[in-house]
């Protein structure tokens, strides 16, 4: 399976694992899965760094597991998200929505406003 982990999910795996479901737990543990990160959380950390909303560890970038890949903003990323429809407005949710869609990647998310999460 190849698993997407949304930003709250991501920054539970490195900093505060008892947080994730037991099956996510084993799903991201799970050799036979592929991990990727988004560019687009790796931004949302950013920013709300910066706006003094989030506080990670200068070395963050550091500790993100060595098994995960990172996914990178594509145009198809962007087609997609242009035709989802609005259930939810943050876009940076939305944008891990339709990469998700667009790479065939199944989210990994506690977010109950998207559907067909793990």
């Amino acid at each position: 399976m190849e698993l997407l982990l949304d930003t709250h999910v991501l920054l539970w795996t490195v900093f505060e694992s008892k947080k994730l479901a037991s099956e996510v737990e084993q799903a991201i543990a799970s050799p036979d899965n592929v991990i990727y990160v988004s560019i687009v959380s790796l931004w949302e950390i950013g920013i709300k760094q910066n706006l003094g909303r989030l506080s990670v560890p200068a070395s963050f970038f550091e500790s993100l597991p060595a098994r995960c890949k990172i996914l990178e903003l594509k145009v198809s990323h962007i087609k997609t998200y242009k035709e989802l429809p609005l259930h939810h407005r943050d876009p940076f949710d939305r944008m891990l929505v339709a990469q998700a869609m667009a790479e065939d990647l199944v989210l990994v998310t506690r977010n109950s406003k998207i559907e067909g999460h793990l």
